[in-house]
């Protein structure tokens, strides 16, 4: 089974380090400190503090392991390779939705990087895999969750 790449940019990559290095050096060690207490307390049959503690720390460990997953798959969008004269992962895309004549601007981001309030789309989204490849002028339509969508391509920049 091969395990799926995960693209970053160095921006996304940073963040994901940082994350993991905090959860792996703060958490984990206040996590165990929380259960130390909680056992100190005696029975923890009944220990609602130890419980929470042991659950937090089965959470703090996926997510651990989970990032050191992405962090082994990741494949690191060059800067230099990050063209203006096509959309691709790590473009800055303004855009002007068709419908209501608004403009607004994404950057294309893999999957792992997404978040819609910072407006990084995924390139594997409906609106992001339809903008890749595609030049400054473009008409794209794309079925979002509000429904179908049509943008013109502004301007695409690093």
């Amino acid at each position: 089974m091969s395990k799926k790449e995960v693209v970053l940019t160095q921006e996304g990559l940073k963040k994901m380090e940082e994350e993991l290095e905090y959860l792996k050096s703060v958490k984990r060690r206040e996590i165990a400190e929380r259960i130390k207490q909680a056992i100190d307390f005696g029975d923890i049959s009944e220990n609602s503090e130890y419980d929470e503690a042991k659950n937090e720390q089965a959470f703090i460990e996926a997510r651990i392991a989970l990032l050191e997953e992405k962090l082994r798959n990741a494949k690191l969008i060059d800067e230099l390779d990050i063209t203006t004269d096509v959309v691709s992962v790590g473009s800055k895309v303004k855009l002007k939705d068709l419908d209501t004549g608004d403009i607004f601007e994404y950057t294309i981001v893999g999957s792992a990087e997404a978040n819609p309030l910072e407006n990084k789309i995924s390139n594997e989204s409906p609106v992001g895999s339809a903008l890749i490849g595609k030049k400054k002028g473009s008409i794209v339509e794309a079925l979002a969750p509000v429904g179908k969508v049509r943008y013109e391509i502004i301007d695409i920049t690093k």
